[in-house]
């Protein structure tokens, strides 16, 4: 690797190599340590081609999420089955690893401005800024950034655009998805809002079990399949569709909701 080589987003790659490393080291505790992840499907990970795949989650933090994913998938691509265990994948990490965030979130402060560093594709909601429902135009750049990165290695993208559960699920993903013909890999959390602050940085709790299934890649017929028809697959793939509302117990349910709440009145 050249010194000064560059992705196609402009970021030194060394640097960009040195930062995955270090924050890569402060975080493994979060997830291998005070705090335990249960992991499935790491030889999906090591199955999938170097480019143009699409991974979709539910979202439950802001950064606690995706920094656990780009664990695991450094992990699982060296070899580790299912496991965190020796934080060593760390040293060559997947450099062409990038994920969808809110530009506002990004932009926020010295943390998040490096946490972009590390891989962000930051965009423009279309229905919320600065904690105010909006209406706007889709920023093309937006969606040629992520042809660009899906072009160049792999995208992490959270649907439903919020980490309240149960939302919607915005139909742009299914447009992008349609467009650009991506592998799409569903990916399901859970423990993340119980073990971080909302943002993903502060631990609220120590002790969790956070879980991450990643999903054989969803079955898609490009060429017939419908934007509705679309969505509805990726809600079910991420285990958010409203129907499973129903077989959710009463008391994860209630749990899900206070969470949720805090949250809102946090914005």
């Amino acid at each position: 690797m050249g010194l000064f080589k560059k992705n196609p987003f402009g970021q030194i790659l060394f640097l960009k190599l040195w930062l995955i490393r270090i924050a890569g080291l402060i975080t493994h505790k979060r997830y291998r340590g005070f705090n335990k992840l249960q992991i499935e499907g790491s030889e999906i990970i090591r199955n999938l081609p170097p480019t143009n795949v699409l991974f979709i989650s539910n979202h439950q933090t802001y950064f606690a999420d995706v920094v656990a994913m780009f664990h695991v998938f450094n992990a699982s691509l060296k070899g580790r089955e299912n496991t965190l265990k020796d934080v060593g994948y760390l040293w060559n990490p997947k450099l062409n690893l990038y994920y969808v965030a809110a530009k506002e979130t990004m932009t926020g402060g010295l943390l998040p401005k490096i946490l972009a560093y590390a891989g962000s594709i930051s965009v423009e909601r279309t229905w919320r800024a600065k904690g105010e429902d909006v209406k706007r135009e889709v920023n093309p750049n937006d969606t040629e950034n992520i042809k660009v990165a899906l072009d160049d290695g792999w995208v992490i993208t959270f649907p439903q655009g919020t980490t309240r559960s149960f939302k919607p699920v915005r139909k742009g993903t299914a447009h992008i998805i349609l467009q650009h013909k991506p592998i799409v890999v569903p990916i399901v959390i859970d423990g993340f809002r119980r073990s971080f602050d909302r943002k993903g940085i502060f631990v609220k709790k120590k002790g969790i079990l956070q879980s991450m299934e990643i999903k054989p890649p969803l079955e898609i017929d490009y060429e017939n399949e419908t934007v509705d028809g679309l969505v509805e697959k990726i809600e079910y793939a991420i285990e958010q569709h409203p129907s499973l509302l129903k077989v959710i117990p009463a008391e994860v349910l209630e749990e899900k909701e206070k969470e949720d709440k805090e949250r809102m009145w946090s914005y």
